[in-house]
C-alpha cells in the first residue's frame, strides 16, 4: 500500500484530500504545518507528499528543500493557491515532481499521485539497479597486484585521461573498465561498450560512428553510433587489438579532434567522451608486425592499467571462490552455500587458463548441479580442477587422469547420497559389490569391508 503525507494547514483540504485518497487504496497521513511534516519524515518513511506553498511558519519551500535533503527522498506534490503560479514553477526547479492548483480539482490531482508514484518506483528502482551494479564490479582480492589495481584506480579515475587495460582473456579487463567509470566524473553518464573482435570489419565504423539512411545497402535508417551515444560518458573498447588499420585511422582522428563523420555523412558531430581500451595482445608486437598503428597506441596508453592473471595472485582465489557461491546462489534462489577448505585446496592447486571468468563458470556449474547441497566439498567439483590447466591438447594420460577423477567423484557422491552404504551405492550405479570395492581401489577411495 503507497504511503502519502498531506501538509496543508487548511483542515477542509486536509480532510477532502485524505479521504479521496483513501478511496483509491492509498495509506494517507495529514499534518497541518511544515515543521511537523519534517519531523514526521524524520521518524517514518513516505513515497509522495502533498505540500502546500503558503504555510504559517516554515513555508513550503523552506520545506521541500528540507525534504530534498534526505536520503531516499519522496517524490513531492506542490499545492498552489491563486496567483501563486511562478512560485510553483520555482518549486519545481527545487524538485518538486509537479504542482497542482486550488480549487482542487480531485480528478486531476489523483492522476498527478499515480504519476509521481510511478516516477518514485522508477527512481528507487533505477537507484537499486546502480547499486546491483556497482556491487557486481567491485574487483575482489587482498593480492598485492589487486590492491595495487585498486589503489591505481583510485587515483586516475577521476581524470579524463584515456586508459589501456592489458591483461589475458578472462582476467577482469572489463570489470576494471566498469570501476574506473564507476569512480570517474562521469559515473552518472553512460558506459557504452564495444567489442572490436566480435564486429565484421565492413560493419564496425557504422557500429562506432553511426550512418545516414541510404549509405549502404541496409542502411534502411539514420543509426547512431557508439561515440555519439556515450556522449559525455565512457566508450570501453574491448579487444581494440582487433580492430582493422582502417577503422584505426579514423578513431584516431576522433580522438585527436573530439568529433567525427557518420558514414555517408556530411555534418561532423562533435563529442566530449572518455576512451577506455582493453587488449589481450601484446600491441607493440602488433605494431612491429604492421597490424596496429604506432599513433593510436600512444594516444590510448595515456594511463596503462595491468591486470595479472589468477595464477599471479592464487591467495585470492578462496576469497573469490566464496564472492562467486553467494552472488550465484543469490541469483538461482538457491540457499546460502559453503564451501570446505578441502575444495578450496582443489581450486588453488589448478592454473586457471580462462582466469577469473574460468573460475565463476565453474562455481555456476557447482551451484546449479548441487541444487539441495549446502557444504560444498571436493568432490562436487567438475572433473575440470583436477588437470593442470595447460593450453596445450591434451595426452592419453592426461584424459585418462580426467575422466578417472569424474569417474571417482561421482562414486564419491553417490556413496555420499547412500550415507556411506557401499552395498546400496553398488545397487544404484548397477555394479556388483566386489566390482565396485575393486573400483574404488582403483581410484583411491579408502574402502572398509
Amino acid at each position: 500500500m503507497h504511503s502519502i503525507l498531506v501538509v496543508d494547514d487548511e483542515a477542509s483540504i486536509r480532510q477532502s484530500l485524505k479521504g479521496a485518497m483513501e478511496d483509491e487504496g492509498y495509506k494517507v497521513t495529514a499534518v497541518d504545518s511544515g515543521e511537523a511534516c519534517v519531523d514526521l519524515l524524520r521518524r517514518r518513511s513516505f513515497e509522495l507528499v502533498l505540500l502546500d506553498i503558503w504555510l504559517p511558519g516554515m513555508d513550503g519551500l523552506e520545506t521541500l528543500q528540507k525534504i530534498r535533503e534526505a536520503d531516499n527522498a519522496p517524490e513531492v506534490l506542490m499545492i498552489s493557491g491563486h496567483g501563486t503560479i511562478e512560485t510553483a514553477v520555482r518549486a519545481t526547479k527545487l524538485g518538486a515532481f509537479d504542482f497542482v492548483e486550488k480549487p482542487l480539482s480531485l480528478e486531476k490531482t489523483l492522476i498527478l499521485v499515480k504519476n509521481a508514484l510511478e516516477a518514485k518506483r522508477l527512481r528507487s528502482e533505477n537507484s537499486d539497479l546502480k547499486k546491483q551494479l556497482l556491487a557486481r564490479n567491485v574487483i575482489v582480492g587482498e593480492s598485492i597486484p589487486i590492491k595495487a589495481l585498486r589503489q591505481q584506480i583510485g587515483l586516475m579515475a577521476a581524470t579524463n585521461g584515456r586508459v589501456l587495460v592489458d591483461g589475458e582473456s578472462g582476467a577482469g579487463k572489463e570489470l576494471v573498465a566498469h570501476a574506473i567509470h564507476g569512480e570517474s566524473l562521469r559515473r552518472d553518464a553512460l558506459f557504452v561498450e564495444v567489442n572490436c573482435a566480435a564486429i565484421p570489419e565492413d560493419l564496425i565504423e557504422s557500429e562506432l560512428f553511426g550512418h545516414r539512411k541510404g549509405s549502404f545497402s541496409g542502411a534502411s535508417s539514420d543509426k547512431e553510433g557508439k561515440f555519439q551515444k556515450a556522449n559525455g560518458g565512457t566508450l570501453f573498447l574491448d579487444e581494440v587489438g582487433d580492430m582493422s588499420l582502417k577503422t584505426q585511422s579514423k578513431v584516431l582522428r576522433t580522438l585527436d579532434e573530439q568529433r567525427f563523420t557518420p558514414v555517408g555523412g556530411d555534418e561532423p558531430i562533435t563529442v566530449d567522451v572518455r576512451v577506455i581500451a582493453a587488449t589481450n595482445k601484446d600491441l607493440e608486437e602488433e605494431i612491429s608486425k604492421g597490424n596496429f598503428r604506432e599513433d593510436l597506441f600512444y594516444r590510448l596508453n595515456v594511463l596503462p592499467f595491468y591486470v595479472p592473471p589468477l595464477r599471479e595472485r592464487k591467495e585470492d582465489i578462496p576469497r573469490l571462490a566464496r564472492y562467486f557461491l553467494k552472488e550465484l546462489s543469490d541469483t538461482y534462489g538457491r540457499r546460502p552455500r559453503e564451501i570446505t577448505d578441502d575444495a578450496i585446496d582443489t581450486l588453488m592447486r589448478y592454473s586457471w587458463p580462462g582466469n577469473v571468468r574460468e573460475l565463476r563458470n565453474v562455481i555456476e556449474r557447482v551451484v546449479i548441479m548441487n541444487p539441495t547441497v549446502t557444504k560444498l566439498d571436493r568432490k562436487h567439483l567438475p572433473p575440470l580442477v583436477y588437470r593442470d590447466g595447460s593450453r596445450r591438447t591434451a595426452s592419453a594420460t592426461t584424459l585418462h587422469q580426467a575422466r578417472a577423477a569424474y569417474e571417482r567423484d561421482y562414486i564419491l557422491k553417490k556413496l555420499d547420497e547412500n550415507h556411506g552404504n557401499v552395498s546400496r551405492t553398488a545397487e544404484v550405479l548397477g555394479l556388483e559389490r566386489s566390482h565396485l570395492y575393486r573400483k574404488m581401489r582403483s581410484l583411491g577411495i579408502a574402502v572398509k569391508e
